[in-house]
Order: structure tokens, then C-alpha cells, then sequence
């Protein structure tokens, strides 16, 4: 019983630290927020193709989070990057990548694509 208590102290601690740790470099904006800086900036969809085919938010670049490390060069580090996934587990990878490598303003879309209610663009 004492292990699964520990177990579990160690389990919050770790999310608790990963957390504070990730909102020193990563801003979660509502989607009136991104809306208001998402045109001043870069605007990164972290989905696969296939999913940013489907639709995507205007004016989008799709750079897949499995492709992210190799596309690093095509992100200035001096202007704002927004991000979007489906939801916000990729996003959020990404800005840790993108903070470890010297990007300094990070913004992520809250609830990601499926919570978005704006204009999009779908491949024809």
C-alpha cells in the first residue's frame, strides 16, 4: 500500500513540475485570443497531412509534428509562432521542441482544431 501512495506523490510531482514548466514558455490562448495575433505571426498546423487536407484554419503552413526537428529552418525565431493540432497533445510537444531550440514567443489554440469556429480551408 505505501508503494502505490508513493507511487502516486511521484506521479503528481512530476505532472505538477511539467506543468509550471511548460506555462513558463508556452501561452494557451482562447480562440478569440489566437484569433486577435494568429494573422501577425506563424501560423503552424502540427497535423499530419491528411488531417490538415480535411480542413485547416486560413493561412495555416502544415509542418507535421513527426517532421518537426527536420523543418525547424523554415520558423523564424523572431517572430511569434501559433500553433494548432487536432486537440493540444502535439502542439504542445512542439513548443517544448521549439523552446529547447531557441524560439522565445509560443502560442498554442486551446481545445486545438475541433474547438475551432472560424473560416477554414479544405483541399479540393
Amino acid at each position: 500500500m505505501e508503494i502505490i501512495i508513493i507511487a502516486l506523490v511521484v506521479l503528481l510531482a512530476v505532472s505538477l513540475f511539467r506543468y509550471y514548466r511548460q506555462k513558463n514558455y508556452l501561452k494557451v490562448l482562447t480562440e478569440d485570443q489566437f484569433r486577435e495575433g494568429y494573422r501577425k505571426a506563424q501560423l503552424i498546423d502540427v497535423r499530419e497531412p491528411q488531417e490538415f487536407d480535411k480542413g485547416h484554419i486560413l493561412g495555416a503552413r502544415n509542418i507535421p509534428m513527426t517532421q518537426m526537428k527536420q523543418r525547424l529552418i523554415e520558423m523564424r525565431k523572431d517572430k511569434p509562432i501559433y500553433l494548432y493540432c487536432q486537440g493540444s497533445s502535439r502542439s504542445a510537444r512542439a513548443a517544448q521542441l521549439l523552446h529547447k531550440k531557441g524560439y522565445k514567443e509560443i502560442y498554442q489554440l486551446k481545445g486545438g482544431f475541433k474547438k475551432w469556429t472560424g473560416k477554414i480551408k479544405t483541399k479540393k
